[in-house]
Parts: C-alpha cells; sequence; structure tokens
C-alpha cells in the first residue's frame, strides 16, 4: 500500500510539473534542491539556484531596504507580513538593522546618520530583528535565500552598546597593524553576535584634503600605509579565507576612488586627476587588497573624474577592478550613489536611466533603497540590459551567500548578543588602541609625563574634557570615560588638588547626525574664559583639552548637511583661551582631541607640551591619564603631513621633485611632517644597510636598520623606510613610504629590523603606462619620520 501510494504521489507530481504548477508547491513536498545541500560545491550550489530564479527574484537580490524600513515593519519589530507584501520576490539587503531608520515612503533625500531623535536598538532586539528578517527570507520566500544584513563599522560596530575604539585616523596613527587586526575582530564578532554579516568598511581612500570632513574615516595621505593598515582591518574583519567564520563578517572597500582629494575640499567634489595619479596614488590600497585579502565587496565613491561620476564608470569598476585586478566580489553602491547620477551629477534625467549607467558600470547591490534598480526588469524587456547580465551579477551575490554560511545559520544568539557586546577584554583593548594611537608633538622642558608629586593643583580646561567627541559613524557606548573623570580619579589616588573649568565651548551640541550647528556665542565664550583664567592663577599645572567635534568636522552627505572646512585653524574662541591661559606662564599641556589635522601654529609655538589624540574612542580618559602620567609612552606617528594655514594645500609628503619650489609670504614645509611623533625616551635609527646593494630588475633584496633606545624609559619607535628612485624616465615622487616598524625597547636596548624590498617597491607607471622597475639607482632612507632620514644606495642593473 505504501507503494501504490508513493507511487500515485509522485505521478501527481510529475502531472502538476507538466502543468507548470510545481513552483507553488512547497519545498518539503519535493527532493531537497542541490543548492540547500551544505556538502555541494559553492559554484554548483550558485548554478542551480540560479537556474530556479525568476528575472524579479534576481533583481530583488540586487536591492537593499533602509529609509523604506518602515514598510516591513510593525512598531519598529520587522513584519514578515508587510515583507511578503511589499517585495514578494524577496530582497537581497537590508540595512542597518540595528537603528530605528523606517519611513512608510521614501523621501527625497534622507539623513546619512542618527540625529539623535530616536535611540537605536540594543544587542538583543537587533539580534531578534535579524532573525525574524531571516525566519521570513528563508521560511516564507520561494525559494529561501537568505538576507545581507550590513552595518557601519568604521572604528568599532557602529551600534548602541558596541565598543567605540579610536577613529580612524587614530588607528592609523598607532603604525600597529596587528592591533588594528585585533581591534577590526572585535567589531567583526559583536556585529555577528546581533546577526550582522557585512560590513561598510574600512574606508581606504588616500586622503589629501584636510578640509574634508571625512579625513578623519581615512588611514591618512600614504597609500602604502592606507594599504597596510587597511589589510589588517580586513583580517580583522573577515579573517584569511572566503569562507567566512561564524565570527567574521564580510568587509567593502570604501570609496574607490579620488574620493580623498576633492575639489576645494568639499564633500564629493569633482578630483580632476590624471590616471597616472589613480594607479599611483589612488588605486593602490584598493588593487592590493583585492588580491591580498579575501575583500568581499568594494563602494565605488560619490565623485566623478573626467568628467564621469564613479557609480558610472565603467573602466574603473569592470576593466581594471575585475578584469586587470581579479575582484570577484560584489560592487555595492554608497548610499544614494545611484540616485545622485540625477540629482547632483545631472548625468541621468531619471531613475531608470541612472540604474542603466549604474549596471552597465558594474555597480551589483544599489543602497540604501531602490531608486534606480526598481527599473531593472523594464530595462531588460526594452533589451537594454541583457538578463545573461543580471545573471553574472547575481551569481556574484550568491557566492558570497554561500561563502558566509548563511543558507545553513544566518540566525543570532539573541540570548548572549548582550554579553558578547563590551566585553571586559574589549574594554581593555580600547584603552590599549587609544593609548597606542596618540602622538606627542611637543614636550618641551620634560613637562611630561606629569608626577604627582610635582603637578601641585591641576587644572583641567575645555568642554570636551567632560563631553567626549569620539567621531562620526558612531552610536553610544556601553560606557565613555571622560578625560575629566580619568584625572579627578588620578588625583584622588596619587593626593594631588585638581579643578576644572569648561574654559571655552565650541558647538551648542555635538549630535553628528543633526543639519544645524549652533556655534556658541562669543559672549558666553568671553565669560567662561574669564572664568578659566581666574582658576589658572591658582593652578601650578595646566592641561586644556582642545580640538574638535562631531559637528566641526563629519561627513557633508548633504547641501543642508555641511561638514567641510574653509580653514584648519581651531574654530570658535579656542585660540583666545590658549593665548589667555600661556599668558600666565604656567606649565600648560594641550591635549587634542579632533577628527582633521589642524593648523595650531599659536600652541606649537607657546605650549608647553602637546598631545595630538585624535578621537580616542570610550577609553579616551583612561588612554589620556595613562600618556600624562607615563603608565603608556606615546609612540605614534602622524599619518598625515600637519599644514600652517590652508594656503600651503596640498601638503602631502610625497610630492613631485618640482613642487614646494617657495613662496614669498611663508614656508613650504609643513608645520608637523609625515610620520612625525615624539617619545618620553629618545631612540637613534642607523642608516640602511643592503644585504645586496647590486640587483637585476626582477631581484629582490633585504635592508638592515639598527634602532636603539638611548634614554632613560622604555618605549615604542617606528622605524620607516622610503625610497626614492633618483632618475627615472617619468616624474617620480622625492619620496614614498614602502615598509614600516614599530618596535618597543628598554632603555639601552638595541634591534635591528629587516625590510624586504620587492621588484614591485620599485616599479612605477613608463610613458606608456606599463609598470616596469627601470635600472639606475634607487636611494634608501630610514628614520623615525619623512624628514629625518639617513641613506643608502641601491643599484638595479
Amino acid at each position: 500500500m505504501q507503494h501504490e501510494s508513493n507511487n500515485g504521489r509522485r505521478r501527481f507530481l510529475a502531472t502538476m510539473a507538466a502543468a507548470g504548477a510545481a513552483p507553488t508547491l512547497s519545498m518539503a513536498a519535493t527532493a531537497r534542491p542541490l543548492y540547500k545541500d551544505p556538502a555541494a560545491p559553492v559554484p554548483k550550489r550558485v548554478a542551480d539556484l540560479l537556474k530556479r530564479m525568476t528575472l524579479e527574484e534576481k533583481i530583488a537580490q540586487m536591492l537593499c531596504v533602509w529609509i523604506e524600513k518602515g514598510k516591513i515593519e510593525d512598531n519598529g519589530a520587522f513584519s514578515a507580513a508587510k515583507a511578503a507584501t511589499v517585495y514578494p520576490h524577496g530582497i537581497g539587503m537590508i540595512a542597518r538593522p540595528s537603528d530605528r531608520q523606517g519611513k512608510s515612503e521614501a523621501g527625497a533625500a534622507a539623513a546619512a546618520g542618527d540625529d539623535g531623535a530616536r535611540p537605536n536598538r540594543g544587542a538583543q532586539e537587533t539580534a531578534n530583528y535579524v532573525n525574524a528578517a531571516q525566519k521570513w527570507a528563508l521560511e516564507q520566500t520561494r525559494l529561501g535565500i537568505p538576507l545581507f544584513m550590513h552595518e557601519e563599522a568604521l572604528h568599532g560596530y557602529a551600534a548602541r552598546d558596541a565598543t567605540s575604539f579610536p577613529q580612524a585616523i587614530g588607528l592609523a596613527s598607532s603604525f600597529d597593524t596587528d592591533l588594528v587586526t585585533k581591534v577590526f575582530s572585535v567589531a567583526a564578532r559583536e556585529m555577528r553576535a546581533r546577526g550582522a554579516n557585512f560590513a561598510l568598511a574600512p574606508v581606504v581612500d588616500v586622503a589629501r584634503e584636510p578640509r574634508w570632513g571625512r579625513i578623519e574615516e581615512t588611514f591618512g595621505e600614504d597609500p602604502h600605509l592606507c594599504t597596510e593598515i587597511g589589510k589588517a582591518a580586513v583580517i580583522g574583519f573577515s579573517g584569511t579565507t572566503r569562507q567566512l567564520a561564524k565570527d567574521k563578517v564580510l568587509t567593502t572597500l570604501k570609496h574607490m576612488t579620488g574620493h580623498g582629494q576633492p575639489e576645494s575640499g568639499t564633500n564629493i567634489g569633482p578630483a580632476e586627476v590624471s590616471e597616472r595619479t589613480l594607479r599611483e596614488e589612488f588605486f593602490p590600497p584598493f588593487e592590493r587588497l583585492v588580491k591580498e585579502t579575501t575583500v568581499a565587496a568594494i563602494m565605488p565613491s560619490y565623485n566623478e573624474i573626467g568628467g564621469v561620476p564613479s557609480h558610472a564608470n565603467r573602466w574603473m569598476l569592470d576593466d581594471v577592478a575585475r578584469k586587470e585586478w581579479g575582484f570577484k566580489g560584489v560592487m555595492v553602491s554608497d548610499y544614494m550613489g545611484i540616485r545622485e547620477l540625477v540629482t547632483r551629477h545631472k548625468m541621468a534625467a531619471t531613475p531608470k536611466e541612472a540604474g542603466y549607467y549604474a549596471v552597465k558600470a558594474g555597480v551589483d547591490i544599489e543602497t540604501p533603497d531602490g531608486h534606480g534598480y526598481r527599473h531593472l526588469a523594464e530595462l531588460v524587456k526594452e533589451g537594454k540590459v541583457a538578463e545573461k547580465e543580471i545573471d553574472t551579477i547575481v551569481r556574484r551575490i550568491l557566492e558570497l551567500k554561500f561563502l558566509a554560511g548563511l543558507f545553513e545559520n544566518p540566525y543570532a544568539d539573541a540570548a548572549s548578543a548582550d554579553a558578547q557586546t563590551a566585553t571586559a577584554a574589549d574594554v581593555a583593548l580600547a584603552r590599549e588602541a587609544a593609548g597606542r594611537s596618540v602622538v606627542l608633538l611637543k614636550n618641551d622642558k620634560g613637562v611630561l609625563p606629569l608626577q604627582a608629586k610635582k603637578t601641585g593643583k591641576l587644572l583641567l580646561l575645555g568642554t570636551h574634557a567632560k563631553d567626549t567627541p569620539i567621531g562620526g559613524y558612531s552610536d553610544i557606548p556601553r560606557k565613555v570615560v571622560s578625560i575629566h573623570d580619568a584625572l579627578r580619579a588620578e588625583a584622588t589616588a596619587q593626593g594631588f588638588a585638581f579643578d576644572y573649568r569648561e574654559g571655552v565651548r565650541i558647538t551648542e551640541e555635538r549630535i553628528w547626525g543633526k543639519d544645524e550647528i549652533r556655534f556658541t556665542a562669543p559672549e558666553v565664550n568671553a565669560r567662561l574664559i574669564a572664568e578659566a583664567v581666574a582658576a589658572a592663577k591658582t593652578a601650578d599645572t595646566i592641561v586644556m583639552v582642545l580640538g574638535d567635534n562631531e559637528q566641526t568636522s563629519r561627513e557633508a552627505w548633504a547641501d543642508q548637511h555641511l561638514g567641510d572646512r574653509a580653514t584648519l585653524d581651531l574654530m570658535g574662541q579656542q585660540n583666545d583661551l590658549a593665548k589667555a591661559i600661556f599668558d600666565l606662564g604656567k606649565p600648560t599641556v594641550v591635549f587634542l582631541l579632533n577628527g582633521r589635522p589642524m593648523s595650531i601654529n599659536l600652541l606649537a609655538e607657546r605650549a608647553d607640551a602637546i598631545i595630538e589624540g585624535w578621537y580616542l574612542g570610550q577609553e579616551t580618559g583612561n588612554a589620556a591619564a595613562d600618556v600624562l602620567f607615563g603608565r603608556v609612552n606615546p609612540g605614534g606617528k602622524l599619518p598625515v603631513s600637519v599644514a600652517r594655514n590652508v594656503g600651503q594645500l596640498p601638503i602631502f609628503y610625497n610630492h613631485k621633485p618640482s613642487a614646494r619650489r617657495g613662496y614669498i609670504d611663508g614656508s613650504t614645509k609643513p608645520l608637523y611632517p609625515f610620520g612625525f611623533g615624539l617619545s618620553y625616551t629618545t631612540f637613534d635609527i642607523s642608516a640602511p644597510r643592503l644585504r645586496k646593494a647590486t640587483i637585476r630588475p626582477n631581484e629582490a633584496t633585504q635592508i638592515e636598520v639598527d634602532v636603539a633606545n638611548t634614554g632613560a624609559v622604555a618605549g615604542d619607535e617606528v622605524v620607516q623606510l622610503y625610497i626614492r628612485d633618483d632618475i627615472s624616465s617619468v616624474t617620480r615622487p622625492v619620496l614614498e613610504l614602502k615598509a614600516f616598524r614599530r618596535v618597543t625597547l628598554q632603555p639601552g636596548e638595541k634591534k635591528t629590523v629587516v625590510f624586504d624590498i620587492k621588484p614591485a617597491d620599485l616599479a612605477f607607471y613608463n610613458v606608456d603606462m606599463k609598470r616596469v622597475v627601470e635600472p639606475g639607482s634607487f636611494t634608501i632612507h630610514a628614520g623615525p619620520d619623512s624628514v629625518r632620514l639617513k641613506s643608502a644606495k641601491l643599484t638595479v642593473s
């Protein structure tokens, strides 16, 4: 009887399939398809799933939802019923499940960040949201394709209670790749704990424009440093294999490219640079990370180059990234990047036309919501886009979802998500990272480190000594330690007197996502400065916290939401406070918290000591106290050159020989050079020694450099190796960083650092735009920064 029943069931299914009704049957009623078999090879799983998909289901994988999350939610919770109605063919990606962005209809423009009006979701609530969405995708859509869940993670997971590390430019100052890998390993683990699986980070834009508000998001002005720190970040996020571990996330390189040197220093301004400059300065971090890591995605930049916006630049996205470099991942649009082909670049007249340009250029997924890609089915039916082009894109998307293990387990353990967030070890790492990211710019008369017995009465000044800025693309950490809190605790523990005055205020708020910036009135600051000066007269030692906040240096993502600067000076009345305090003649330390390199000429001239802290994350105060009192000896280095004023711009160190001839009214030298940073001890770095001083163009050699701690305390030095091609068939930079190593040395200790110099380190693009190593002489430089260098000669014959 059972045999007859089975035969009858098979005849029924065959009849229904012949009638075209099979797709309406549940998956449980048929044998498990190949794509659902975790033991099957990924290419076969992809091919099997792709052939089952309708055109509409394929296009759905190219779509994302963010502004319109309200359409798939009920009172902030994910609604399977609404999702099924709005997205009957499924959807590929949900943006920022941790935030409460969500409108029933998309507005013409939307904030790219939280304006502070709504608290975002915590760990368990985010995990529940993700799990509900994935359950719908796997169990209630026809084919059961899981979702990408992307989040921001610029300097830690940008979500409520997650661990906040130093801002990107601060992490770059550490010159410590092992540290950076640890930092982003924590970010990845915290993301996966909540169900997120796709990081929109790291930013590897080479940044040559300090007026640009997004410079804080970058790893600085040098291609090699951006590459090495970026590589460490990708390994931290994603590991070293394309098959993603359960505590890792897919990684996105941002933003390709030229974004970091916009015209007039304003965000998304044209980058009118040559192909040579692209290939030699802006492309290298992307190229090397594509070739050397498992990076899953690249995000095109908002700007245009040569009249072509990056989201429509087929040469850059397809010819270069895919065909030349062999990139196998997906191209993910920046938020509104395809929309802006219509609204800003005026290249397309309609969303449909914008979608056409982007898909033809090689953009695979549109974020944050469907604008142009909602019209892809029409473009296919009109013959303007072939379905096989859509297949090629969707094949890449599906491959990543299989490699990430999302078909088997896309879910988070909601019950443990909070316990996996900001653990004691994570907080300890945040403190260590902050301490290793600070840069000592000045220390006259040995003012630092402070000693409790000699400090006397310590006066702390500055609004951000209490109200701690941690930089853009952040949420609210579980706990932020201010410099005020840490120094007050220090005073209690060590027995010295402590006082605080606000001194000066920059803005009335520091909400990164809020459009309006309300600068503090001069009369308010005049009163605060007078109070600070009165308190300073009875103080013995003064620490001033000055700089920027999340409103005075930020991404300018809309005309009504600006963040770029016309000057690089301290904003507001900060210099007025500084001058009044310096005039008292008291030992004064300036601790900078800021996102951009600033023209601090007055401070450089008159402060006894200056610490560049950038934004140090949630452990700002503890790290500041560690450095000020000598428990941590600062060893960070500047990842950017610091200009004296905007008239010097651009000021990057790796300029061409014909640049920087001179001015009649000022210096061409930066206030502080790239790679610069002092210590509480002293070091001696030897001239480089070549193990092989003459090599062939296809050969490598090694360089030895001795570094010794010649001071009285332990400390870190960053040995930096630069190369200059002395004579070449096209002009080359005067210096190029090719290697660095951060070394910890005890007093009197000496180490030998060995660097490999490979043909790629000597190669450049010749007049025919071919990469070559030309015979001739190369000067090899070693030193603690880009100025104090010792040299040796290498011959290529």
